[in-house]
């Protein structure tokens, strides 16, 4: 009942690319999400201490001259 006319059939080929291409962009989505949760919780961390009234929350690292 169901057959599909060769013009239509997906091949093995077409059906590889199609996921590789689906596993990377879930890849890249989930990437971008911890990229995107541990920059909120860095923001986070600053803001608390700003609000705490300190000064050195963000310290600037400064290399040693030789």
């Amino acid at each position: 009942m169901d057959q599909r006319e060769p013009d239509d059939a997906e091949t093995e080929a077409e059906r590889r690319t199609t996921n590789i291409i689906l596993l990377v962009g879930g890849i890249l989505i989930v990437g971008g999400g911890i990229w995107l949760v541990n920059a909120l919780v860095d923001a986070r961390k600053a803001e608390v201490c700003f609000e705490s009234g300190r000064r050195n929350c963000a310290p600037i690292t400064v290399p040693d001259r030789n």
